[in-house]
């Protein structure tokens, strides 16, 4: 790159300094988009090293345009950028000779300072303004979990009232798919939950030589506990996600917003027949896993020398219809609580292609956060009542 001398010269302008105060650039011909770029950066790069240079007060740019016969947007925009240049090193500009139409079109931008926003540093929240926002994003999402629960129970109340008009094709399909669909994974996670929890149990056990305990008692904390809370988690993890990507999806499609134009509900459309479901296929999901992982639990102790017999009598003596009750009731909250939250979720997607894929994250989690919340409730119900 050359250096900047006093005058340079070119087609379409003529840079001349004249003193450490004051230059001249002179244009001329046409400065519309193919010309300027000929001029733009060589003279730019003289001005600036020119004001760099110069220890003069208020250094003035003169530009001549009486030669201009011409000048478009691309053109504006260079001389626009010239005075910018100068207004940054606290320097004068002036344009003399200049058509008044272009004038005109010029003094569209003055002041330009709203053509060069400053770029102000994004300060970082602080820890009481994160806590602040944490607590408005958790209480916002309770507001809308309460409003939730109180249109699927009037929803619960509607079903009661005209059971006929539940689309109960949909609340059998989301069943199958739900339930039947699901026997795979149940059985192979219930069978080794049993085989661990038998392992597990009789290492401690053997040492005192009550072996023959580790069927009955094993069968007595999966009944009441392992069996629905199992259970829920996969039904979370399976058909929550899956409510909540099929209704996500309807919503991000507009979907939803049709079937409310349309004076359709979308809580009696598409919620009551999947809550049903989950309310129906949980409890059944639930039994089946109990009895594969007390058949896996008497299948384990066999390696022990403990026979099935030895172990179906003890689970007869210590299983009683509480610890099943308390299971299965259990079980039913569970698939209303986790069908609920997944639909809750599809509902409240946003726009976006990340936004299918944020809900059904969030259901999961959000599902398994209170399957844990109301586990914790049932079992401090279960210390003060016994059942």
């Amino acid at each position: 790159m050359n250096a900047p001398t006093n005058m340079i010269q070119n087609a379409q302008a003529i840079w001349e300094v004249l003193s450490p105060q004051k230059a001249v650039l002179t244009l001329r011909g046409q400065l519309d988009t193919r010309s300027v770029a000929t001029v733009w950066n060589d003279i730019a790069l003289r001005q600036v090293a020119w004001l760099k240079k110069n220890d003069a007060i208020n250094p003035e740019l003169i530009v001549n345009a009486s030669e201009l016969e011409y000048v478009d947007s691309a053109g504006v925009a260079y001389l626009i950028d010239l005075r910018r240049q100068q207004e940054l090193a606290k320097g004068l500009f002036q344009i003399t000779g200049l058509d008044e139409k272009y004038r005109k079109l010029l003094s569209r931008f003055n002041p330009i300072d709203p053509l060069y926003p400053k770029l102000e540093e994004k300060l970082s929240d602080g820890m009481i303004a994160r806590l602040g926002k944490s607590t408005s994003v958790f209480l916002g999402d309770i507001k809308s979990l309460v409003d939730f629960i109180g249109k699927v129970t009037a929803g619960f109340f509607w079903v009661a009232r005209k059971p006929l008009d539940l689309r109960w094709r949909d609340m059998v399909f989301a069943g199958a798919q739900a339930g039947v669909s699901a026997l795979p994974i149940v059985t192979l996670v219930a069978f080794l939950i049993g085989v661990i929890l038998a392992f597990q149990s009789a290492v401690g056990l053997q040492q005192y030589g009550a072996s023959s305990y580790v069927a009955p008692l094993v069968s007595k904390g999966i009944f009441r506990e392992l069996g629905p809370l199992i259970t829920a988690i996969l039904f979370a993890g399976r058909s929550a996600a899956a409510f909540a990507a099929e209704i996500g999806t309807m919503t991000v499609n507009n979907e939803v917003d049709a079937l409310t134009t349309a004076g359709i509900n979308p809580i009696r459309f598409l919620v009551m027949p999947r809550v049903i479901a989950g309310t129906i296929v949980v409890p059944i999901l639930t039994m089946f896993a109990n009895l594969i992982s007390v058949f896996a639990v008497m299948f384990t102790m066999t390696l022990y020398q403990i026979p099935f017999i030895t172990s179906y009598k003890g689970l007869i003596n210590m299983v009683n219809l509480d610890d099943i009750y308390s299971g299965f009731i259990k079980s039913v909250i569970f698939g209303v609580v986790v069908a609920g939250i997944g639909c809750m979720r599809g509902m409240q997607t946003g726009t976006g292609a990340a936004a299918v894929g944020i809900s059904t994250t969030r259901a999961v989690v959000s599902s398994i956060v209170v399957i844990v919340l109301v586990d914790g409730i049932f079992a401090y119900i279960s210390y003060k009542t016994g059942f």
